[in-house]
């Protein structure tokens, strides 16, 4: 008889019993995935970083050789580099709710589409002067992005126009910040034939006129994603002037027009040197406040 009670109480609390159990293994593998998941970011960052540093030290340390650095290790290494970067942002954006594209992440995804950009043309392009640069603004951004916690939630998959305008954005603002670069290291090379002449010609720097060259090459095509990403902006977006749009609007409109004046000048007037340098940068200036002002001070600031 008191078998029979003992066994009637078991049955009674049984489904309860079951149901906290099956609740405490949901919530348990749940915190189980999120740690993972966090450890997981943490050593696809760790790795990155540490590749994109020796890479730049590799590259830096006989940077203006003769002979040159060991561009294949550096190579590898930037490469390793890249390929635990996309891993970083594939676990920092790619979240449950959505797609986490704060002012860090698209930081640091704008320094990894350079970064993978900048190494799939190094066997074509003479780039190695600008790759320190680039891996070293890489691993700022996978720092800052991993380090800063802010969030900027969106549902891009839901919204295939803005998936367009934001990819186009991304895309000219990377090609136009390599036009930088390759602006940057024109000068560098113009300064250095002013005083150190003929000896120039047997470091390792690529010829002037082939910097330059690409950078205006970067240029048109950076101008023209800029001219189409802002055309998909006013057709997909409600209103490209609302408080929330319109210093972006503005100040993107203001490179576009520095952008512009800069391949007529060159084209009719045959501008050159310092001037290219000059409009190069400032458009930068103006596309970075477009893309990262407002969001700075709205997720850092306040």
């Amino acid at each position: 008889m008191l078998l029979r009670r003992f066994t009637m109480r078991v049955i009674h609390i049984s489904p309860s019993y079951s149901r906290s159990l099956v609740s405490s293994s949901i919530a348990e593998g749940l915190g189980a995935e999120e740690i993972t998941g966090k450890n997981m970011t943490a050593i696809f960052a760790t790795i990155s970083v540490i590749a994109y540093i020796t890479a730049s030290f590799v590259l830096m340390g006989r940077l203006f050789d003769k002979q040159g650095p060991n561009k294949l290790l550096a190579m590898m290494l930037g490469t390793l580099g890249a390929v635990s970067h996309i891993l970083f942002l594939t676990q920092s954006i790619l979240v449950e709710p959505g797609q986490n594209m704060s002012i860090t992440n698209v930081l640091s995804l704008v320094s990894c589409i350079i970064a993978v950009s900048m190494l799939v043309s190094a066997t074509l392009l003479p780039n190695i002067l600008l790759l320190p640069a680039v891996f070293g603004f890489a691993a700022l951004g996978i720092v800052a992005a991993w380090l800063i916690p802010v969030s900027y939630i969106m549902q891009i998959d839901l919204q295939p126009s803005l998936l367009v305008h934001i990819t186009l954005s991304l895309f000219a603002y990377g090609t136009l910040v390599m036009a930088f670069l390759y602006a940057i290291q024109m000068s560098f090379i113009t300064y250095k034939l002013k005083h150190k002449g003929v000896g120039l010609l047997h470091s390792s720097l690529p010829p002037l006129m082939l910097v330059e060259q690409i950078l205006f090459k970067l240029i048109v095509v950076g101008t023209i994603l800029l001219l189409v990403s802002l055309a998909t902006g006013f057709i997909f977006l409600d209103n490209m002037f609302s408080a929330q749009y319109a210093h972006k609007t503005v100040f993107s409109l203001g490179a576009l027009g520095l952008y512009a004046v800069l391949l007529v000048g060159q084209k009719v007037w045959g501008w050159r040197g310092r001037q290219v340098v000059m409009l190069t940068v400032s458009g930068v200036v103006l596309l970075t406040l477009a893309y990262f002002g407002s969001r700075f001070v709205r997720e850092i600031l306040l």
